[in-house]
C-alpha cells in the first residue's frame, strides 16, 4: 500500500499569519482511501527549500502532495521548485494560457502578464484542470512515484483533489483498501489510567489504538485498514466493545460529540431541571454551561469570592427549590494549583468533593468545566453511554 507525504507551502503559514487547514483535509481524504501518511511539513516560499523538501519526501513516500505556491506572483515558487527537484526545465503551455484567459473572461476581468507564469510547468508534468480557479494544478510522474501540486486556496484544492487527484491515485496505485477512524471520548479518568487499561490494544498493528489527552478528557482513537468500509467498521467495533468492557463507565461520547451536548441530552431524557451556580470560571466557559440549563435563570455565573460559595445564599432561589439537581462549584486559582470545590444535590442525596489541577493555568477553566459536567453525568439515572455495545 502506498504512503504519502504532504508539504504545505507558504511563508504566511510559517509565520502563523494563516492556518494550514489543507494538510488536515488531504490527510483525512488519503486516509479514507487507504493511503498511509508518513509525514507532513510546512515550507516557506523559497524554491530551493521546497525542492529539498520534495526530494526528501520522494525518498520516503510514493506520493508527494504539495499545496500552495501556484499563483502568478514572484513568491509562488512551486513550479520552479518541482523543476529543481526533478532536474527539469519549465516549459510554456499555450493551451494552459488559453484556459487561464478564458477563466478570466468568465469573471469579466483581464489577466495581467504575470498570470502567464501559471502556464509554465516542469517538463514532464501533466496539467490538472482547475474548474474553480485560475491556477492549473499538475502532477509529475516519476517511475513508481508521483508529485502532485495543488493550489493553496482551500476550495480549489478540495475540488481538484476530489474530482481529479483521487481518481488518478486510485487508478495509478490500485487503491482498493480504506482506512477508517473512530474516536471514543472519556472523562473523569487520566491518560495514564486509560493507558494501563488499554495497553495491550495499543500494541496492535491493525486496528491501531492511540490516546490523546485534553484537559479533563481523554480521546481513544481506533483506526482500521481493510478492503471495504464494512470490514474496517467491523474491525473497529470489535475493539470498541473491548474498550467498553474495560472502561465503559468513563466513555461519554464518540467522534464529534461534546460532553455538554451529552449531558444536556441526558437531562432532557430524564426530564430533570438543573440549577447551576459557578464561580471563578473564565467567561468563555459560560456557553458550555448554558447548553445544559433549560433557561438563563437556572445559571448563576459569578467571579470567585468566599461569599459567593455560601450554600445558604441560594437556598431560597426558586430554581434551587424546583430543580431536581443543584450544583454549586468554585474554581480557586493559584500559581501552581487550581482547586475545584463541588457541591451537588440530587434525588439520591448530596455529594461534595474537591478536585485539583496542576496543568497550565490557561487550561484550568476547560478542565474544571469538563470535570463538573462529568460529575453531573455520572449522577444521572440513565444507562452508561454505549451500554448497547457491551
Amino acid at each position: 500500500m502506498p504512503a504519502a507525504e504532504i508539504i504545505a507551502i507558504g511563508t504566511e503559514l510559517l509565520l502563523g499569519e494563516s492556518l494550514d487547514t489543507n494538510t488536515a483535509f488531504i490527510a483525512r481524504t488519503l486516509r479514507d482511501y487507504g493511503v498511509d501518511i508518513f509525514r507532513t511539513m510546512i515550507v516557506g516560499d523559497n524554491a530551493t527549500r521546497i525542492a529539498e523538501a520534495i526530494r526528501e519526501s520522494r525518498s520516503r513516500a510514493h506520493i508527494v502532495i504539495t499545496t500552495g505556491g501556484l499563483g502568478p506572483t514572484v513568491d509562488d515558487p512551486t513550479r520552479e521548485a518541482v523543476a529543481l527537484a526533478t532536474q527539469s526545465k519549465l516549459i510554456y503551455h499555450p493551451e494552459l494560457w488559453d484556459q487561464i484567459q478564458e477563466r478570466f473572461r468568465r469573471y469579466n476581468r483581464q489577466p495581467t502578464e504575470n498570470n502567464r507564469r501559471q502556464a509554465y510547468l516542469p517538463d514532464g508534468a501533466v496539467a490538472i484542470p482547475n474548474p474553480v480557479g485560475t491556477a492549473p494544478a499538475f502532477y509529475y510522474p516519476l517511475e513508481e512515484k508521483v508529485i502532485v501540486c495543488l493550489p493553496g486556496v482551500p476550495s480549489e484544492m478540495e475540488t481538484i483533489l476530489m474530482q481529479s487527484v483521487i481518481p488518478y491515485l486510485r487508478s495509478r496505485f490500485n487503491l482498493r483498501e480504506v482506512i477508517r477512524a473512530y474516536t471514543l471520548h472519556a472523562a473523569g479518568v487520566g491518560e495514564s489510567q486509560v493507558d494501563e487499561w488499554l495497553a495491550d490494544l495499543e500494541k496492535q498493528s491493525n486496528p491501531t489504538v492511540g490516546l490523546l489527552a485534553h484537559p479533563g478528557q481523554v480521546d481513544i482513537r481506533i483506526t482500521a485498514k481493510a478492503p471495504s468500509i464494512e470490514e474496517a467498521d467491523q474491525m473497529i467495533q470489535k475493539i470498541v466493545r473491548q474498550v467498553y468492557e474495560r472502561m465503559g463507565f468513563a466513555i461519554f461520547g464518540v467522534n464529534q460529540q461534546k460532553l455538554e451536548q451529552v449531558v444536556a441530552e441526558k437531562l432532557r431524557q430524564t426530564n430533570w431541571e438543573i440549577f447551576l451556580v459557578v464561580a471563578g470560571f473564565p467567561d468563555e466557559i459560560r456557553k458550555s454551561f448554558e447548553t445544559i440549563v433549560s433557561n438563563s435563570q437556572n445559571l448563576i455565573f459569578l467571579p470567585y469570592t468566599e461569599q459567593n460559595l455560601l450554600l445558604g445564599s441560594y437556598q431560597q432561589h426558586p430554581a434551587f427549590l424546583q430543580s431536581q439537581m443543584v450544583l454549586i462549584a468554585s474554581l480557586k486559582r493559584g500559581e501552581q494549583q487550581q482547586i475545584l470545590d463541588i457541591f451537588l444535590r440530587h434525588p439520591g442525596g448530596i455529594e461534595e468533593t474537591t478536585r485539583s489541577y496542576g496543568g497550565p493555568p490557561p487550561l484550568a477553566g476547560l478542565w474544571a468545566m469538563r470535570t463538573l459536567l462529568e460529575f453531573i453525568r455520572r449522577h444521572l439515572p440513565l444507562k452508561p453511554f454505549g451500554e448497547e455495545n457491551l
